[in-house]
């Protein structure tokens, strides 16, 4: 469910879902990302950078205007982030410089 039906259902309801997305997320065991042990609420105009695709189109893929639950993780030994993002279907793990610069996306996948 949507992060904001989940906090108009209460704190409980928030809390699972975070909890099962931040399980989700160390499962995936990616190299160099450091454990997910937060995720925070997040306005999509404030997460939705552009990526460019093979074909060399760039998109976003989250909506402007939704809330998303997500971090930013610093990658180990390196100056580039992860940010993480999800919604109640998808979760997305990308690797970008400052600002959301240079962004590729590592993990892209239904997770519910």
């Amino acid at each position: 469910m949507p992060c904001c039906t989940c906090c108009k259902k209460g704190k409980t309801a928030l809390s699972e879902l975070k909890e099962k997305l931040i399980a989700a997320f160390n499962a995936l065991h990616i190299p160099d990302m450091e454990e997910v042990t937060e995720l925070n609420a997040l306005k999509g105009s404030f997460a939705n950078i552009e990526y460019a695709l093979p074909n060399s189109q760039i998109v976003k893929f989250w909506d402007d205007n939704r809330i998303y639950l997500g971090n930013q993780l610093q990658k180990k030994d390196s100056d580039r982030c992860y940010g993480i993002i999800a919604d109640e279907k998808y979760l997305m793990v990308s690797e970008y410089s400052g600002f959301g610069t240079d962004a590729e996306i590592i993990v892209f996948k239904r997770w519910n």
